[in-house]
């Protein structure tokens, strides 16, 4: 059993947080890059598909590609999501993790986080309506929704129910964890995409006229920050999670009295995680 399950400090969850990423980077940058690269694939498909001609044309072949890459990444955002939840599950535990067993076992699972992570961002978005603070307070009830539901198989409202319970107590300590990777995140970004922007002697009010070899420029900048920072914060709340688990129901000791009776742990996260 790995000594990290014991009740950890906001600070040591984000050592701990980089410390997974950094010593498994190439598995939590492989589950996120594969998957998205069909994305950019696509996005890129649509940009030479473009014409400078008739414009109504143009239009209605932006919307179309546009409406594709937007449906291919909800689907692959959250199998990659999904599928980095068992990997942190897997190498926090100390067992082995590869990005192809990853995948494999969230198979059957992602119309699910799908659906939940829908279910979730139309209670947030409704919550931010109403005077943006429910929307925050919802957001922190539901952040550790996805690992309930990976890691025990729950069904998606179970899923909610059950991350609103754990959160409680610890939500100002999820709100900075969020805070800090959200901010983290838009860094990155720009700080890809502006030398872009430089380049193309542009700004970001006009992305829409810049040319096509630009565009997929910028679409692989995009695509590279989020290989590099979307892991980040899936792997936090992952270790939230668990923490939580410590904290309020003796995980570390429930796994350690399986471990006693069981010497060869079940490899499945979903039976730890239960």
């Amino acid at each position: 059993m790995t000594t990290a399950l014991r009740p950890l400090s906001t600070g040591e969850l984000l050592d701990r947080t980089f410390v997974l990423y950094r010593s498994h980077f190439a598995l939590f940058v492989g589950i996120f890059a594969i998957p998205h690269l069909v994305v950019l694939a696509f996005q890129c498909v649509g940009l030479a598909f473009q014409s400078s001609g008739n414009q109504i044309l143009n239009v209605l072949s932006t919307l179309f590609w546009s409406m594709g890459a937007l449906l291919l990444t909800v689907i692959v955002t959250n199998a990659s999501q999904a599928a980095t939840v068992i990997a942190v599950s897997q190498v926090h535990l100390d067992r082995p993790a590869s990005v192809a067993d990853s995948f494999s076992r969230v198979k059957g699972e992602i119309a699910g986080v799908i659906g939940l992570s829908l279910l979730v961002g139309l209670g947030v978005v409704a919550g931010l309506i109403a005077l943006i603070v429910p929307g925050i307070i919802l957001a922190l009830m539901w952040s550790l929704a996805v690992p309930v539901k990976i890691l025990e198989n729950k069904g998606v409202t179970d899923a909610m129910a059950r991350s609103s319970d754990l959160t409680k107590g610890n939500r100002g300590r999820i709100f900075v964890i969020g805070a800090l990777f959200f901010v983290l995140s838009f860094a990155v970004t720009w700080l890809l995409q502006w030398p872009i922007l430089v380049a193309a002697g542009i700004t970001a009010r006009g992305m829409q006229r810049l040319s096509a070899g630009w565009q997929a420029a910028s679409l692989a900048a995009t695509f590279t920050s989020q290989c590099l920072v979307g892991p980040l914060a899936t792997i936090a709340f992952s270790l939230v999670y668990y923490d939580e688990r410590v904290r309020k129901e003796a995980f570390d000791l429930q796994l350690m009295m399986t471990t006693l009776d069981a010497p060869a742990l079940p490899a499945s996260p979903a039976q730890a995680g239960a």
